[in-house]
């Protein structure tokens, strides 16, 4: 499928127009392409982190060879926030540091895992997909709770996965990647199917419950912000 050229990002004024600018991009996310095969290929991790009293916000940005999970570069950027914080759109905090981050990256970022949620949203438009529409890329989002879904545990084996509900709704899976752990919560973001971002979700999450691609990012970002912040 052929997408049209991708939207500038846009830092709304207020939270009515925040919630506006993602009804009108969420028409833009595409749910229909299979995405990478996991294992092939690079991934990144992205993540951010902040200083609120200093008004500094940081966002890391870690390349992975899919295949061996060794590191293959990596970028930061340090910025201010420029968003209150309102759930539902941490986005807006969000997205333009870590723009500023995949675009210091020398190679093609590949398929982006977001530590957050993509459709798994009120809105069906979370970090991971407001990202996905704004850069063209595929994106999955891997959260560390259910937000404000449900779902009934799944298994205790690695790769056992339950559906994430609102209500009737498919949002994601609540994916265990570790036996005997509490599962990650899995959404697409864009470009990718929700079978293929648990796959690549299993792929990275080796001894730890998060994906590598998520822990690296994070340790990098929170280690720029102290500095940036000393």
């Amino acid at each position: 499928m052929t997408s049209s050229p991708a939207p500038a990002h846009e830092t709304p004024a207020d939270e009515a127009e925040g919630r506006a600018v993602q009804d009108r991009l969420r028409e833009r996310v595409i749910l229909d392409e299979v995405g990478p095969e996991a294992g092939t290929g690079l991934v990144t991790g992205v993540d951010v982190a902040y200083d609120e009293e200093k008004d500094v916000v940081v966002a890391a940005a870690v390349v992975l060879d899919a295949a061996t999970l060794e590191t293959v570069e990596e970028a930061t950027a340090v910025g201010r926030i420029v968003f209150p914080y309102v759930p539902g759109l941490l986005a807006f905090r969000e997205i333009p540091t870590v723009l500023e981050a995949l675009a210091e990256l020398s190679v093609d970022p590949g398929l982006v895992v977001c530590d957050g949620y993509g459709v798994a949203h009120p809105r069906r438009f979370g970090l991971a997909s407001h990202l996905g529409v704004l850069t063209g890329l595929p994106v999955i989002g891997v959260g560390k709770n259910p937000f404000t879904f449900t779902y009934e545990a799944p298994g205790p084996r690695r790769g056992d996965s339950s559906p994430l509900l609102d209500g009737d709704e498919v949002v994601g899976r609540a994916l265990r990647t570790r036996e005997s752990t509490s599962p990650v919560f899995v959404s697409v973001g864009h470009r990718i199917s929700l079978d293929n971002a648990c796959a690549h979700t299993l792929r990275l999450a080796g001894r730890y419950r998060q994906p590598e691609s998520t822990r690296r990012a994070d340790a990098l970002c929170r280690r720029v912000l102290r500095e940036a912040t000393a």
